[in-house]
């Protein structure tokens, strides 16, 4: 039975990353594209267990690492995730909340 990131160690999630980013990088050689985009989803829930939630506050607007043309606003955190709304270049924010994982969001705007 497989273990759950959160039963982890650093290291074993360092190892894990490592990993993943090799098979993404063989599966986008190959051109399997929905593979890829599995190891990148991985790769990212990996390495949201690795930084402490705590460092999250509601209310908090940050840059969205994948998405340059968007910023994410936390409504709340709840584990690993940021549920939130992301805001356009406009300063518009998208109706729809969704959560994601703590790993994609950047530097923190005031």
């Amino acid at each position: 039975m497989e273990k759950r990131y959160s039963e982890y160690t650093v290291d074993e999630l360092r190892q894990e990353v490592a990993a993943l980013k090799e098979k993404a990088q063989k599966a986008e050689q190959l051109g399997n594209v929905s593979e890829f985009a599995i190891h990148e989803r991985k790769i990212q829930m990996a390495l949201a267990y690795m930084m402490n939630p705590e460092d999250y506050a509601a209310g908090e607007t940050y840059e969205l690492q994948q998405d340059p043309g968007h910023t994410f606003k936390i409504s709340y955190v709840n584990g690993r995730f940021a549920w939130g709304n992301r805001i356009n270049l406009l300063g518009e924010m998208v109706e729809k909340q969704e959560a994601i994982p703590i790993s994609l969001l950047g530097k923190k705007l005031d």
